[in-house]
Order: structure tokens, then C-alpha cells, then sequence
């Protein structure tokens, strides 16, 4: 039998508006403390799915914990499913399953609640997106902006 791995699963939420120009803008924390990728701008409400949570349930969690909004399931687009590999892929921990999805409606002003993980949260139009931006969140913005998006895609592999 080959060996087994577990994957471990994530949520993204990709908020968007349009700027006065009517140009997309995507909404995004500048990560600080977390360890992992830290002075690199991420989507503004992500984090793994937690023991018997579902993938939906999650997302509106993450939002609520990070940016103190509230959404509602139903006004969450599903974008694609992103499996993939982080670094060289040896450890189990490095492969990875994750769930994004497109939320434009919400309740309440997005803001940082964990300050010791985000050192800034701002809005970026789509076409201008920062050049320290976690790389597989990029290429699904600008995926999804360029309409190439697919519902399950493979990275790192």
C-alpha cells in the first residue's frame, strides 16, 4: 500500500468590491506573528477548518474571528478547490486542501481583530495586487480575475 497522508484542510474568503472607478478590489491582511509567511499580504479571512466543521461553516467563522463581520453561508460564492503542496512536500503537513470562496455582502466594517497575527488590512485593486503576496493565494485572485478560474485546480506539484 502506498503511504498514507493527512491533508490538511483551509478556508479562504476572497471579499471583493469595486472602488469608485468600478475597478475590482480584493480585501487583504498584511500577516505579522503567525510564523508562517509573515510581511506577506494573504485574503483578509482564512485559517484551517476545525474538527467537525464543514469547509462553509469555516469560512464564516474565520471571517467573524479575524475581521469581526458577519456573513451569512448563503451569500458565500464557492471558487474553486485548491489542492497543493507546500515546499518540497515530505511532511504530511505540507499538503494541503483549500476551500475558497468569493463573498461580496456582509454585515458590519471589516477591521483587524487579531493584531498580534496582522500588522495591516487594506483593500487592493485586483490589477495592482502586491508584489508580497502568498503565492497560491495570487494566482487564484488573478485567476479568478481573468476569468481562468476552474473549480478544482493542483499547485505546487
Amino acid at each position: 500500500m502506498a503511504d498514507q497522508f493527512a491533508l490538511v484542510p483551509a478556508v479562504y474568503v476572497m471579499f471583493r468590491r469595486s472602488n469608485p472607478a468600478q475597478r475590482p478590489e480584493v480585501l487583504l491582511q498584511l500577516r505579522e506573528g503567525t510564523g508562517f509567511m509573515d510581511g506577506y499580504w494573504a485574503h483578509a479571512a482564512a485559517g484551517h477548518v476545525e474538527l467537525g466543521e464543514s469547509a462553509l461553516d469555516a469560512a464564516v467563522r474565520e471571517a467573524a474571528e479575524e475581521l469581526g463581520v458577519e456573513l451569512l453561508s448563503s451569500e458565500l460564492k464557492p471558487l474553486t478547490v485548491l489542492h497543493r503542496r507546500h515546499a518540497e512536500g515530505v511532511d504530511p503537513v505540507d499538503h494541503r486542501v483549500d476551500f475558497f470562496y468569493e463573498c461580496r455582502t456582509w454585515s458590519g466594517e471589516p477591521r483587524r481583530m487579531e493584531p498580534l497575527k496582522s500588522a495591516d488590512l487594506r483593500w487592493w485593486p485586483v490589477d495592482e495586487l502586491p508584489e508580497k503576496l502568498v503565492d497560491h493565494e495570487r494566482f487564484v485572485i488573478e485567476a479568478h480575475h481573468a476569468g481562468q478560474l476552474a473549480p478544482i485546480h493542483s499547485y505546487g506539484f
